[in-house]
């Protein structure tokens, strides 16, 4: 697929599907209305997270555009595995950008049920993970997709361990997988996705 139908599709494909789930839906729950009325740095915080994971999400959708020759969608799949921008850090930015973009306005907002339906939309994430999307990977790209999948975690990036709070420990053992030998791995999967991969 050619970069600029695969950003076609892409762009499409974004407001379908991320566009109503981290936005028609909410709206629908809320018509985006002030509920509880939350402390301003409160809200401010939200706002952020809102912009932050709608930022991360067209950059996420952008990525499988410009290095995948493809899509997030199952039927119009990428060309290739998509291991640099954010995926270089986690498997699963765009899961995780949908889920920021809900609960910063969950916060924004100050509406809990935004929150108990980022709870339902994440257990669907996981579930459409580990159901469907790591065993197709896994079958399209055998080994370069293990590798990846050994080399970079799911769902938290190694520095998120080192956040204010954090277990020391973890945060050590995290520190280490994110030195020599994790980067090591993660150059060798990067450079076999220079290689055009097969659709299958």
């Amino acid at each position: 697929m050619r970069k600029l139908t695969a950003a076609a599709c892409s762009a499409v494909f974004l407001v379908i599907a991320p566009g109503i789930v981290a936005g028609l839906v909410p709206w629908w729950l809320t018509q985006w209305r002030m509920g509880a009325a939350y402390p301003l740095p409160v809200r401010v915080t939200g706002a952020l997270e809102t912009g932050a994971g709608a930022g991360a999400l067209v950059l996420a959708f952008a990525q499988f555009a410009i290095q995948g020759r493809g899509t997030p969608a199952p039927r119009a799949p990428t060309e290739q595995l998509v291991v640099r921008g954010l995926y270089r850090r986690v498997r699963n930015p765009m899961y995780l950008a949908v889920l920021a973009v809900i609960n910063g306005q969950a916060i924004l907002l100050g509406r809990p049920v935004l929150l108990g339906y980022a709870a339902a939309v994440g257990a669907a994430f996981i579930a459409f993970v580990y159901g469907y999307e790591q065993p197709t990977l896994a079958r399209r790209y055998s080994a370069q997709y293990e590798a990846y999948r050994r080399a970079v975690p799911g769902w938290w990036p190694p520095g998120a361990a080192c956040l204010p709070g954090a277990d020391l420990t973890r945060c050590q053992r995290a520190t280490a997988l994110g030195g020599a030998s994790h980067r090591r791995s993660l150059a060798g999967v990067i450079g076999k996705s220079r290689t055009r991969m097969p659709v299958a």
